[in-house]
């Protein structure tokens, strides 16, 4: 069965609507967290300070990823995708009345953090459901599994773009008529909708439909979360290609990480006035759009890569290719060379996370396979506040560095050539 075959005739096409919604809605709220807390006229952002950001939002999560993935396996992950959906819809109400308010206090940051925690909750979910609407018997239903996989995470990643641009789109509107706060907050009331509308999304899904399958580990008590979040990370070892490609993924988005508060701090205090900080929200704003591009052409590269070359070789050469550009922006640090990366970097990227998340799909067992993706989501998680730690203490307060695109080029080469060498990843493992 075909891509469009699998969408019209299965349920895959629901989860799109409902993981993209979900995705356009994070766009416009990060689009308002962005505006309110990097560039505000009052604040003057340096690296530490945005890896700072970025640890707030993703470290929390890897400390409750074991019990997320237990929770995964456990009870119907369309109940869990509706239930997390209404409470980030409800969190977003708090958050607004604090952005009103000008809070930036703990507060804050515990609201926040509770956002983006249910958000890699629900994606864990979606991904871990998705095989169960797919028909994977021979090498046709693998390779429409990457299509499939493709199409959710890039349509996601350019809703993302989307959202954010509809976000800074109705901040512009609204500025004149009201303060700079309550423009954020009105931004993500608007968001705070857009989940409601997700939640009632994940009702068009039958409640046993993405999983999990009827299995032993449901009986038992939920109070063994940690210990049998170890068991799936032993048994994801055993599979050491899907260990590895994990790895990898990991490697590139801290890489992509690292490139995106470089492109920040370039925007916000030398390709424009620091004074101005519409103008370098707007730049910032264009080099994600065009990363967003590069990630759209990654996945529609991907299947066909796939096809051709196979699953693990595709990893291979996209990890290889990701390091390329960053040579020419450690050479030469304008906006071009900036936004070219960020293009290069974003296809090639995109084609080993959909690639690899089509290979753990296909090879771990259902029993398994939400505590495996909750331990997918810890592993990257790390990846990127590795990246951002390290372009924080690499980059200065103009972001100009040419050590730090040249620390991320020779990473992935490294881990192209010695992780993923063809005697080590393969599909033998």
């Amino acid at each position: 069965m075909n891509f469009w075959k699998v969408i019209r005739k299965t349920a895959v096409g629901r989860l799109l609507a409902l993981r993209w919604m979900g995705q356009f809605t994070d766009g416009v709220f990060q689009s308002a967290l962005a505006s309110f807390v990097l560039f505000s006229p009052e604040r003057q952002p340096d690296a530490k300070s945005a890896a700072a950001a970025f640890a707030v939002v993703l470290l929390p999560y890897s400390l409750i990823g074991p019990f997320v993935g237990t929770i995964l396996d456990r009870v119907s992950r369309q109940r869990v995708i509706l239930f997390a959906n209404l409470f980030r819809a409800l969190t977003l109400i708090f958050i607004a009345g604090l952005i009103r308010n000008g809070a930036t206090g703990i507060e804050l940051t515990i609201f926040v953090l509770l956002a983006f925690g249910v958000n890699r909750l629900i994606l864990a979910g979606l991904s871990a459901g998705l095989p169960l609407l797919i028909n994977l018997d021979g090498v046709e239903g693998r390779n429409t599994l990457v299509s499939v996989n493709a199409a959710a995470v890039t349509g996601g990643t350019v809703f993302v773009v989307i959202g954010g641009g509809v976000g800074i789109g109705i901040r512009t509107l609204l500025e004149g008529e009201v303060s700079a706060n309550q423009a954020d907050a009105s931004l993500i009331i608007f968001a705070s909708i857009c989940f409601l509308i997700t939640a009632l999304l994940s009702l068009r899904l039958k409640r046993e439909q993405l999983g999990p399958m009827a299995n032993e580990i449901r009986k038992q008590s939920i109070a063994a979360a940690y210990k049998e979040m170890a068991e799936g990370y032993r048994f994801l070892r055993k599979v050491r290609d899907c260990f590895s490609g994990i790895a990898a993924t990991a490697v590139q988005r801290g890489g992509l990480t690292a490139l995106t508060l470089m492109a920040l701090l370039l925007n916000r205090n030398t390709f424009n006035d620091p004074a101005d900080p519409d103008a370098g929200l707007a730049g910032f704003a264009f080099a994600i759009t065009v990363a967003g591009l590069g990630i759209t052409l990654g996945a529609i590269i991907a299947p066909f890569g796939v096809k051709k070359y196979g699953r693990h070789a595709w990893i291979r050469y996209s990890l290889f290719a990701s390091g390329i550009l960053p040579i020419a922006l450690a050479l030469n640090q304008s906006e071009f060379f900036l936004v070219a990366t960020g293009f290069f970097a974003g296809m090639a990227g995109q084609g080993v996370k959909v690639t690899n998340d089509a290979l753990v799909q296909s090879k771990i067992d259902d029993n398994y396979r939400g505590r495996v993706f909750a331990v997918y989501d810890v592993i990257v998680n790390g990846g990127i506040v590795s990246g951002a730690i390290i372009a924080a203490l690499l980059l200065p307060p103009s972001g100009e560095s040419a050590v730090l695109p040249l620390v991320i080029a020779l990473t992935y080469f490294m881990f192209a050539i010695l992780l993923l060498r063809k005697s080590r990843f393969n599909s033998d493992f």
